[in-house]
């Protein structure tokens, strides 16, 4: 039989999840038929190149300030202010299409990745940090925490935090106490749990549901609707879509030409255990060392 290394079986690990997470992932529960079966979504469209992302628009004074998150109660927006975060990544081919809309528009996000995703594809988790965003977790695979025991679910945060923390490490970036709950499925214990260890729960108050089968020009619309209902919050979107970044330039002039500002989330140092290290230091941060040492 012949042998696998486990860099390469990692990245065949990771051509299944693009598949699965491109076409089934959803931040919603996932939709049923009447017998409860899940229900298929549609193909993403024709990707188009990155050239088509970029237009005339004007995004002069669209960057807002930056908020420094220690715990939940420092996630507080004034009115006109929105956060940009991106789930289920990172992709080839699509996470680096977000980055160039998010550098030509001068903004900065939040990028909840996937562990098993960031231990396919690690240099494209450092190169969006070196781009200056800020990067929190997702779990491991993806998995409904609300449907496993209480042992199986902290495996998966854990495991998501180890993954991510280890593609980090050779730019010495860290991760952010950051996580959101994959559908947005949680429970009061979890909280509780991820509360006392320090990490901050990132919820969304404008899900764009880009999951779903619609044009770029659909997508923002509905997405700038939920925007202009609220008057600010944190926008949920997937750097796993094309459609995402191909309504990106248009959803920020769209911002910018209403007034408002993208702010950028940024780590604290008040956390109970020392799961991050600042994006401006080269601090290694123990859960960082940890995940080092279980590469080797």
């Amino acid at each position: 039989m012949a042998f696998v290394s486990g860099r390469r079986l990692a990245q065949l690990f990771g051509i299944v999840a693009l598949g699965a997470l491109a076409t089934g992932c959803t931040t919603a529960k996932p939709a049923t038929d009447a017998k409860g079966g899940k229900l298929a979504y549609a193909t993403e469209p024709k990707e188009t190149g990155a050239g088509g992302f970029f237009s005339s628009h004007s995004f002069s004074g669209l960057a807002g300030r930056s908020v420094t998150v220690n715990s939940i109660a420092d996630l507080r927006l004034r009115n006109h202010e929105v956060v940009l975060t991106f789930d289920d990544g990172p992709m080839p081919g699509r996470t680096e299409n977000v980055l160039k809309v998010l550098d030509n528009a001068g903004v900065k996000a939040t990028f909840m990745m996937v562990g098993q995703m960031a231990r396919s594809y690690p240099a494209l988790v450092r190169e969006v940090a070196a781009h200056g965003h800020t990067i929190g977790t997702h779990t491991q695979n993806h998995a409904n925490l609300t449907h496993m025991s209480a042992t199986g679910a902290q495996a998966q945060i854990d495991g998501g935090i180890k993954s991510v923390s280890a593609a980090l490490v050779p730019s010495l970036h860290g991760v952010a106490p950051f996580f959101r709950f994959p559908y947005l499925a949680s429970t009061a214990t979890l909280r509780r749990q991820l509360a006392a260890r320090g990490i901050v729960v990132i919820d969304a108050d404008i899900d764009s549901k880009d999951y779903f089968p619609s044009t770029p020009d659909q997508l923002r619309k509905r997405t700038m609707a939920g925007i202009e209902q609220r008057g600010s919050g944190i926008i949920l979107m997937h750097d796993i879509h094309p459609r995402t970044a191909q309504m990106l330039p248009h959803l920020l002039a769209d911002l910018r030409a209403k007034g408002y500002k993208v702010v950028r989330l940024v780590p604290g140092h008040r956390g109970r255990e020392p799961l991050v290290s600042s994006l401006t230091t080269g601090t290694v941060t123990t859960v960082q060392q940890t995940a080092y040492a279980e590469t080797r």
